[in-house]
């Protein structure tokens, strides 16, 4: 197996400067940047990063940074992401007064007190420490009662590692979890479901012979009799047309018909 290339720039440790924030963003000064993306880039050192005092998003994922210290100044930031790095600590964003996102997947944070400096960030909604599809995590993660001691030190959290754990949705997830603990090999097999019931009552798909009413029958008797009487007068009128016509036929047509 070949070794694992170094990232851009890891060799050179590469430090942001001005001019490479002004080439990202496009903008002068650095003041106006409100979106910014460094990924990739091997930075070592944030450098005067801490200068653009309006940044509202910023992306240092896959560099090789081991502390975040100008981040300190970004009061306006409102979502971070530094997965992949190499941070032990997080405690520069305590200042980061609207900080609303983070994402810390893939750094080298060993302990849930290491997040402590977060829990004055009372916009802070969502927070990632692992990702399973990009293969990220931090050895703290390695704890089963990990997202309970996180949830406990940081209680204003509705996302954690991109689950709903509060709010509308999480009981969707919670049900996924127990689901996927009952299905372990080796786990207790917890309280006995309760059998499952039908819906309907015994015997109601059953087909049934029809049942006799009065009110049909009656309405079939008033029919058979009022039919009758129809045959009735049609046979009446049948005789009533022959004697006219007999009474018209030619000997009495002839003598009618004489002057």
């Amino acid at each position: 197996m070949e070794p694992q290339a170094e990232k851009p720039g890891e060799a050179d440790g590469a430090r942001v400067t001005p001019q490479l924030l002004k080439s990202r963003s496009g903008e002068f000064a650095l003041e106006s940047i409100l979106l910014l993306k460094l990924r990739g880039l091997g930075l070592v050192d944030l450098g005067c990063l801490g200068e653009c005092l309006g940044l509202e998003w910023l992306d240092l994922s896959g560099n090789a940074l081991t502390q975040l210290g100008p981040l300190a100044s970004l009061r306006r930031l409102v979502v971070l992401n530094v997965s992949d790095n190499r941070l032990t600590g997080l405690e520069p964003l305590a200042a980061c007064e609207n900080l609303q996102s983070l994402n810390a997947a893939g750094n080298l944070l060993a302990t849930p007190g290491q997040l402590q400096c977060l829990a004055g960030l009372r916009g802070l909604e969502c927070l990632r420490l692992r990702d399973p599809l990009a293969r990220l995590g931090n050895p703290l993660c390695a704890s089963p009662s990990y997202s309970t001691l996180v949830r406990e030190l940081l209680p204003g959290l509705k996302v954690i590692d991109g689950e709903r754990v509060t709010g509308r949705g999480s009981e969707f997830y919670q049900l996924c979890r127990d689901l996927d603990s009952s299905l372990r090999p080796g786990s207790s097999p917890g309280p006995r479901a309760a059998e499952a019931q039908p819906w309907v009552e015994p015997g109601y798909w059953e087909s049934w012979p029809p049942r006799s009413s009065s009110i049909l029958e009656e309405a079939c008797r008033q029919f058979r009799d009022t039919l009758q009487e129809c045959h009735e007068l049609d046979r009446q009128a049948s005789d009533s047309l022959a004697r006219a016509e007999q009474a018209l036929g030619p000997a009495g047509a002839a003598s009618s018909f004489v002057f």
